[in-house]
């Protein structure tokens, strides 16, 4: 089976190295981020607490944000092009008052608040400052894109053919594009909500499980999956309306090592993961 290292991407300042990271992401322009605090967060509810953001540019500038008031406990974090950033809870339960999801301008400061639903797994930022949120499976509200003021711009409850999504395994936001491949049956959906006639095209796919997915042309790749393939790097091609798969390997660090607990982000043709300690980003390149 072939095996692909990842590459190196961005790394954490070691400067910043003795705080808790609370969650990391690359945003839809190559800039990879850290929301770091003084410590983790403990059990139960979390008074707001302030923060500082990290950005690390992709030619190597390092970008110091400090958030006051931030609320999540488990957050998502994305960019905004306008030099904001967004910050989300991925529960909502406790956040009955509209509060899940805070928006803070370039300075830090926090502009406007709003909800996007319960359980939170993926939410990404495109190049419009549009936000795209998919759900996991304790809320099967599918994949919805809000903009940056909380107004609900497109749902897939609104697609034809896009199936009942009840869990959003993965997600690629790259440019005004969405790429997805949903519980229960795994298609592949391409997602354009500026093309009003057909805003998502379904693609049949027998890659289960995967946790990301790029793409490239006619090209595709899924990374993870069930058990023994946690690691599996699947191909495959398109067509106008299937995946044809091509070859299966394994990803690994760039040492050659499993990645074991990790995150990662789907933008364009790209893969980026990052391991415990969560301190670096390595990127895997369809068009590599």
């Amino acid at each position: 089976m072939q095996r692909t290292a990842l590459v190196p991407y961005a790394r954490l300042p070691r400067a910043h190295h003795d705080r808790h990271v609370l969650t990391s992401t690359v945003d839809v322009f190559g800039a990879a981020h850290w929301l770091l605090a003084e410590q983790a967060p403990e059990r139960g509810d979390v008074a707001p607490f302030d923060a500082l953001i990290v950005s690390v540019h992709p030619y190597g500038n390092v970008e110091l944000t400090e958030l006051s008031a931030v609320r999540a406990r488990w957050p998502h974090l994305d960019r905004l092009p306008d030099g904001g950033f967004v910050v989300a809870a991925s529960r909502a339960r406790r956040y009955e008052d509209a509060d899940q999801v805070q928006v803070f301008d370039e300075l830090g400061r926090e502009t406007t608040s709003f909800s996007v639903g319960d359980a939170i797994e993926h939410m990404l930022v495109d190049e419009t400052g549009h936000i795209w949120a998919g759900h996991f499976d304790e809320n099967p509200a599918g994949i919805r894109r809000w903009s940056a003021t909380g107004h609900l711009r497109w749902m897939s409850d609104h697609a034809r053919d896009a199936g009942w999504i009840m869990d959003c395994y993965a997600l690629n936001v790259f440019g005004t594009v969405a790429w997805a491949c949903p519980y229960t049956d795994f298609p592949l959906l391409e997602i354009r909500p500026d093309r009003p006639d057909r805003p998502v095209k379904v693609r049949a796919n027998t890659v289960r499980g995967a946790k990301a997915v790029a793409v490239h042309g006619g090209r595709v790749a899924f990374y993870g999956g069930y058990g023994e393939e946690r690691d599996r790097l699947a191909h495959g091609e398109l067509t106008e309306t299937s995946v044809d798969p091509t070859e299966v390997g394994v990803l690994t660090l760039p040492g050659g090592a499993p990645p074991g607990r990790r995150r990662v982000v789907g933008r364009g043709s790209r893969i980026y993961v990052q391991a415990e300690p969560f301190t670096t980003w390595d990127v895997f390149d369809l068009n590599g």
